[in-house]
C-alpha cells in the first residue's frame, strides 16, 4: 500500500480508486491515446500536458459522455 505524507503530517495510507475513477482514468487515457498524447503523459505526466492539450482531451471526454447520454435520434 502506498503512503503519502504532507509537511507536517503523518503518514496515512492512501485510499483504493473507486470503480467511478478507474473509469474516468481509463476515460483519460483512451482520449490521450487518440489524440497521439498517451506517450507524452506516460513520460512527463497528466501535468506535463499544455493546457490546450489538456483542454483537447477534456473535450474529447465530455462528447463521449453527451453522445451516450443523449438518446438516438430518428430519421425523418
Amino acid at each position: 500500500m502506498t503512503t503519502v505524507k504532507s509537511a507536517g503530517s503523518p503518514v496515512r495510507p492512501k485510499k483504493e480508486p473507486t470503480a467511478e475513477e478507474l473509469a474516468r482514468i481509463a476515460l483519460k487515457w483512451e482520449a490521450a491515446g487518440e489524440l497521439g498524447l498517451a506517450e507524452k503523459v506516460r513520460d512527463l505526466g497528466w501535468g506535463g500536458l499544455s493546457a490546450a492539450e489538456a483542454g483537447r482531451v477534456g473535450a474529447r471526454i465530455a462528447k463521449w459522455i453527451r453522445d451516450r447520454s443523449r438518446p438516438p435520434r430518428a430519421n425523418p
